[in-house]
Protein backbone atom coordinates (compact mmCIF):
# COMPACT_ATOMS: atom_id res chain seq x y z
CA UNK A 1 0.00 0.00 0.00
CA UNK A 2 1.43 3.60 -0.98
CA UNK A 3 2.23 5.70 2.01
CA UNK A 4 -0.27 8.69 0.49
CA UNK A 5 -3.07 8.78 -1.48
CA UNK A 6 -3.85 12.10 -3.21
CA UNK A 7 -7.01 13.87 -2.18
CA UNK A 8 -8.62 16.89 -2.83
CA UNK A 9 -9.91 20.26 -0.11
CA UNK A 10 -13.36 20.15 -0.61
CA UNK A 11 -14.26 22.64 2.62
CA UNK A 12 -12.54 24.60 5.09
CA UNK A 13 -14.56 26.29 7.89
CA UNK A 14 -12.72 28.72 9.82
CA UNK A 15 -14.09 28.81 13.02
CA UNK A 16 -11.64 32.09 14.32
CA UNK A 17 -8.25 33.04 13.06
CA UNK A 18 -6.72 30.28 14.13
CA UNK A 19 -8.88 27.41 14.23
CA UNK A 20 -10.35 25.76 11.56
CA UNK A 21 -11.90 22.06 9.68
CA UNK A 22 -10.58 21.07 6.89
CA UNK A 23 -12.82 18.70 4.65
CA UNK A 24 -11.09 16.30 2.09
CA UNK A 25 -12.32 14.03 -0.58
CA UNK A 26 -9.88 10.92 -0.95
CA UNK A 27 -10.10 7.22 -1.51
CA UNK A 28 -8.69 5.74 1.89
CA UNK A 29 -9.00 2.08 3.34
CA UNK A 30 -10.75 3.27 6.13
CA UNK A 31 -10.33 3.74 10.42
CA UNK A 32 -12.01 3.00 13.36
CA UNK A 33 -13.77 6.37 15.07
CA UNK A 34 -11.43 7.81 17.23
CA UNK A 35 -8.53 7.22 15.19
CA UNK A 36 -6.23 9.52 13.45
CA UNK A 37 -4.36 10.28 9.86
CA UNK A 38 -1.95 12.44 8.38
CA UNK A 39 -2.43 15.14 5.93
CA UNK A 40 0.41 16.06 4.39
CA UNK A 41 1.59 18.80 1.85
CA UNK A 42 4.79 19.32 -0.41
CA UNK A 43 6.04 22.47 0.91
CA UNK A 44 9.48 23.53 -0.70
CA UNK A 45 10.47 20.57 -2.53
CA UNK A 46 9.77 18.39 0.77
CA UNK A 47 6.58 16.44 2.10
CA UNK A 48 5.49 17.77 5.01
CA UNK A 49 2.98 15.39 7.02
CA UNK A 50 1.22 15.63 10.05
CA UNK A 51 -1.03 13.46 12.24
CA UNK A 52 -4.72 14.85 12.37
CA UNK A 53 -7.36 13.38 14.10
CA UNK A 54 -10.92 12.18 12.39
CA UNK A 55 -14.00 14.46 13.05
CA UNK A 56 -16.17 12.50 10.77
CA UNK A 57 -17.23 9.09 11.59
CA UNK A 58 -15.73 6.30 9.40
CA UNK A 59 -18.93 5.73 7.25
CA UNK A 60 -19.31 9.39 6.64
CA UNK A 61 -17.38 11.66 4.04
CA UNK A 62 -16.22 13.77 3.37
CA UNK A 63 -13.03 13.21 5.84
CA UNK A 64 -12.82 16.40 8.18
CA UNK A 65 -10.10 17.21 10.76
CA UNK A 66 -10.09 19.82 13.28
CA UNK A 67 -7.21 21.66 13.99
CA UNK A 68 -5.32 24.98 15.11
CA UNK A 69 -2.24 26.83 13.61
CA UNK A 70 0.84 26.27 15.04
CA UNK A 71 2.98 29.28 15.68
CA UNK A 72 5.54 28.61 13.67
CA UNK A 73 4.97 25.44 12.24
CA UNK A 74 5.60 24.39 8.50
CA UNK A 75 1.93 22.79 8.20
CA UNK A 76 -0.88 23.91 9.71
CA UNK A 77 -0.53 27.66 8.38
CA UNK A 78 -0.56 26.03 5.02
CA UNK A 79 -3.69 23.87 5.56
CA UNK A 80 -5.87 27.00 7.28
CA UNK A 81 -5.05 28.81 4.11
CA UNK A 82 -6.63 25.75 1.37
CA UNK A 83 -9.36 26.39 -0.39
CA UNK A 84 -11.68 23.64 -2.54
CA UNK A 85 -10.38 22.53 -5.29
CA UNK A 86 -7.20 22.33 -3.55
CA UNK A 87 -4.71 18.91 -3.83
CA UNK A 88 -3.48 17.53 -0.42
CA UNK A 89 -1.90 13.78 0.31
CA UNK A 90 -3.49 11.60 3.30
CA UNK A 91 -2.88 8.63 4.73
CA UNK A 92 -4.41 5.94 3.03
CA UNK A 93 -5.76 4.30 6.55
CA UNK A 94 -6.23 4.82 10.35
CA UNK A 95 -3.88 4.60 13.07
CA UNK A 96 -4.00 4.89 16.43
CA UNK A 97 -5.58 3.18 19.85
CA UNK A 98 -7.85 6.25 21.09
CA UNK A 99 -10.75 3.97 20.53
CA UNK A 100 -13.64 1.92 22.00
CA UNK A 101 -12.37 -1.43 21.23
CA UNK A 102 -10.30 -1.46 23.87
CA UNK A 103 -12.48 -0.21 26.96
CA UNK A 104 -13.95 -2.74 29.15
CA UNK A 105 -17.55 -4.08 29.05
CA UNK A 106 -18.62 -3.46 32.54
CA UNK A 107 -18.82 0.74 32.73
CA UNK A 108 -22.38 1.89 32.81
CA UNK A 109 -21.49 5.59 32.23
CA UNK A 110 -18.60 6.88 29.92
CA UNK A 111 -16.79 10.46 30.08
CA UNK A 112 -15.42 12.14 27.30
CA UNK A 113 -13.10 15.00 28.72
CA UNK A 114 -11.19 17.40 26.31
CA UNK A 115 -9.57 20.00 25.62
CA UNK A 116 -9.49 22.25 22.52
CA UNK A 117 -9.27 20.65 19.11
CA UNK A 118 -9.22 17.21 21.26
CA UNK A 119 -12.91 17.30 20.84
CA UNK A 120 -12.48 16.20 17.37
CA UNK A 121 -12.02 12.23 17.99
CA UNK A 122 -14.94 12.36 20.52
CA UNK A 123 -17.21 13.75 17.61
CA UNK A 124 -16.12 10.75 15.59
CA UNK A 125 -16.88 8.10 18.05
CA UNK A 126 -20.27 9.88 18.98
CA UNK A 127 -21.77 9.85 15.28
CA UNK A 128 -21.32 5.98 15.82
CA UNK A 129 -24.09 3.45 16.82
CA UNK A 130 -21.21 2.20 19.30
CA UNK A 131 -21.02 4.05 22.41
CA UNK A 132 -25.06 4.59 22.41
CA UNK A 133 -25.41 0.57 22.64
CA UNK A 134 -22.61 0.40 25.50
CA UNK A 135 -23.12 3.23 27.98
CA UNK A 136 -26.28 4.34 29.96
CA UNK A 137 -25.04 7.85 29.98
CA UNK A 138 -22.38 9.34 28.13
CA UNK A 139 -21.07 12.87 29.51
CA UNK A 140 -18.83 15.08 26.84
CA UNK A 141 -16.48 17.65 28.66
CA UNK A 142 -14.75 20.38 25.97
CA UNK A 143 -12.41 22.75 28.02
CA UNK A 144 -11.14 25.94 26.19
CA UNK A 145 -10.00 29.17 27.09
CA UNK A 146 -12.72 31.62 25.45
CA UNK A 147 -16.31 31.01 24.47
CA UNK A 148 -15.56 31.50 20.77
CA UNK A 149 -13.59 28.40 21.01
CA UNK A 150 -16.60 26.29 21.82
CA UNK A 151 -17.27 24.80 18.37
CA UNK A 152 -19.19 22.19 16.81
CA UNK A 153 -22.19 23.17 18.93
CA UNK A 154 -24.76 21.77 16.13
CA UNK A 155 -23.25 18.71 15.90
CA UNK A 156 -23.09 18.39 19.67
CA UNK A 157 -26.63 19.75 20.21
CA UNK A 158 -28.07 16.63 17.71
CA UNK A 159 -26.62 14.52 20.12
CA UNK A 160 -28.78 16.07 22.80
CA UNK A 161 -31.39 15.80 20.40
CA UNK A 162 -31.26 12.46 20.11
CA UNK A 163 -30.19 10.97 23.34
CA UNK A 164 -31.64 13.78 25.69
CA UNK A 165 -32.03 11.32 28.39
CA UNK A 166 -28.18 9.86 28.07
CA UNK A 167 -26.08 12.93 26.93
CA UNK A 168 -24.86 15.54 28.78
CA UNK A 169 -22.47 18.04 27.29
CA UNK A 170 -20.67 20.29 29.73
CA UNK A 171 -18.31 22.76 28.57
CA UNK A 172 -15.28 24.71 30.24
CA UNK A 173 -14.07 28.28 29.76
CA UNK A 174 -10.82 29.36 31.57
CA UNK A 175 -10.23 32.48 30.74
CA UNK A 176 -13.17 34.55 30.70
CA UNK A 177 -16.46 34.45 32.31
CA UNK A 178 -19.70 33.39 30.22
CA UNK A 179 -23.37 32.08 30.91
CA UNK A 180 -22.83 28.72 29.14
CA UNK A 181 -19.80 27.38 30.87
CA UNK A 182 -18.46 26.21 33.75
CA UNK A 183 -15.22 28.05 34.74
CA UNK A 184 -11.97 26.80 35.19
CA UNK A 185 -10.47 23.58 34.73
CA UNK A 186 -11.27 20.27 35.02
CA UNK A 187 -9.17 18.91 37.55
CA UNK A 188 -10.31 21.61 39.81
CA UNK A 189 -14.05 20.46 39.14
CA UNK A 190 -13.16 16.93 39.86
CA UNK A 191 -11.93 17.69 43.05
CA UNK A 192 -14.80 20.38 44.34
CA UNK A 193 -17.45 18.02 42.58
CA UNK A 194 -18.77 20.56 40.43
CA UNK A 195 -17.99 18.26 37.07
CA UNK A 196 -19.90 15.29 38.56
CA UNK A 197 -22.81 17.66 39.68
CA UNK A 198 -23.13 19.14 35.85
CA UNK A 199 -22.47 15.54 33.98
CA UNK A 200 -25.41 14.26 36.40
CA UNK A 201 -23.79 10.65 36.41
CA UNK A 202 -21.72 9.40 38.93
CA UNK A 203 -17.79 9.58 38.08
CA UNK A 204 -16.97 6.35 40.26
CA UNK A 205 -14.41 4.17 39.45
CA UNK A 206 -17.15 0.96 40.01
CA UNK A 207 -19.18 1.96 37.28
CA UNK A 208 -17.35 5.12 35.37
CA UNK A 209 -14.46 5.11 32.49
CA UNK A 210 -12.89 8.04 31.71
CA UNK A 211 -11.18 8.76 27.89
CA UNK A 212 -8.98 11.88 28.21
CA UNK A 213 -7.70 13.41 25.19
CA UNK A 214 -5.98 17.11 24.94
CA UNK A 215 -2.70 18.91 25.83
CA UNK A 216 -0.27 17.00 27.76
CA UNK A 217 -0.85 19.10 31.09
CA UNK A 218 -4.47 18.43 31.26
CA UNK A 219 -3.90 14.77 30.57
CA UNK A 220 -1.52 14.36 33.43
CA UNK A 221 -3.43 16.78 36.04
CA UNK A 222 -6.55 14.88 35.01
CA UNK A 223 -5.13 11.36 35.79
CA UNK A 224 -3.72 12.19 38.91
CA UNK A 225 -6.73 13.56 40.44
CA UNK A 226 -9.23 10.43 39.40
CA UNK A 227 -6.06 7.98 40.18
CA UNK A 228 -6.52 9.62 43.86
CA UNK A 229 -10.19 8.78 43.97
CA UNK A 230 -9.39 4.73 42.77
CA UNK A 231 -9.34 4.62 39.13
CA UNK A 232 -6.26 3.01 37.05
CA UNK A 233 -4.63 3.45 33.67
CA UNK A 234 -6.49 1.37 31.35
CA UNK A 235 -3.96 -1.75 29.61
CA UNK A 236 -4.80 -4.44 27.37
CA UNK A 237 -3.68 -6.55 30.32
CA UNK A 238 -4.57 -4.64 33.15
CA UNK A 239 -8.11 -3.48 32.40
CA UNK A 240 -8.53 0.02 34.26
CA UNK A 241 -10.74 3.12 34.06
CA UNK A 242 -9.02 5.61 32.18
CA UNK A 243 -8.03 5.82 28.96
CA UNK A 244 -5.39 8.76 27.79
CA UNK A 245 -4.60 10.72 24.53
CA UNK A 246 -2.39 13.42 24.62
CA UNK A 247 -3.21 16.03 21.91
CA UNK A 248 -1.22 18.89 20.50
CA UNK A 249 -2.89 19.93 17.06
Amino acid sequence: MSRWVEGEVVGNRHWSETLYSLQVSAAIAGFTAGQFGRLALDIEGQRVGRPYSFVNAPDERPLEFYSIIVRDGPLSPQLYNLEPGDRIWVSPKGAGFFTLSDIPDDPRWMWMLSTGTALGPFLSILKTQEPWERFDGIVLVHAVRTESELTYRDTIQSFTDAYPERFTYVPFVSREVCDVALPGRVPAAIVDGRLESAGGMPLTPQESHVMICGNPGMVKDTSAVLEERGFTRNKRREPGQITTEQYWS
